[in-house]
């Protein structure tokens, strides 16, 4: 067996691709988060809007996991996930959240750090309604994070659903299911460069704007 240690150490890439400049970038975080998000599809990075959502229980303890991006405009970033969850409950008790985006083959990494708020039923109940069918049935079908027995459970719920709601019948949102959106104080923007000495420029929010400021790598 190979020595993971070794290996893990010895793992080194040298960025050079791009570079990143104050007097290039959009004095709008959410106009350069888009320029970025769409050279990334046109890259073909896989799931460019899969992003990390870090959270933090009422005892300090953080939690993460991989959600996607469904949603951007100037009031922040939004996910949709079930609120009774172990996210949606450590977000009930500390709304502070941090999300990260990495796109590898871009060399590109983006780091937000903001407050949660739950978007409006009509928002969620429209994007409810646009998800394929098992999508739909699924949020019936999971008790998301709850301990199950088996993946039968899981099964033998759905047919049950399949059973409540023929194919020619609307399936409704879930109380429990819905949107959230994180209001950005922080976004930064890194850019890979050779020797590890990365571009980082970060937009911080003031009271008149965004305040863009160079990082040390």
């Amino acid at each position: 067996m190979a020595d993971i240690k070794q290996t893990v150490r010895d793992i080194r890439k040298d960025y050079t691709q791009e570079s990143l400049d104050e007097s290039a970038v959009s004095k709008s975080p959410f106009d350069q988060f888009e320029l970025w998000m769409e050279e990334a599809v046109a890259a073909k990075v896989h799931e460019a809007n899969a992003m990390h959502l870090a959270t933090v229980d009422m005892d300090g303890k953080p939690s993460g996991r991989v959600v996607l991006l469904r949603g951007l405009d100037a009031r922040g970033f939004v996910f949709f996930t079930n609120y009774e969850s172990k996210k949606g409950r450590q977000l009930a008790e500390n709304p502070f959240v941090a999300l990260t985006f990495f796109w590898p083959e871009l060399e590109r990494q983006l780091r937000v750090e903001g407050k949660i708020e739950k978007i409006t039923g009509e928002e969620s109940d429209a994007y409810f309604y646009s998800r394929p069918r098992g999508s739909r049935l699924g949020a019936w079908a999971s008790p998301q994070s709850s301990v199950i027995q088996s993946r039968e459970e899981i099964d033998r719920l759905t047919a049950v659903l399949e059973a409540k709601y023929p194919s020619d019948s609307p399936i409704p949102r879930p109380e429990y299911w819905g949107g959230y959106r994180v209001i950005p104080e922080l976004i930064e923007f890194w850019q890979g460069r050779a020797s590890r000495l990365h571009d980082r420029l970060q937009y911080k929010q003031q009271s008149k704007g965004w305040m863009i400021e160079r990082l040390a790598p």
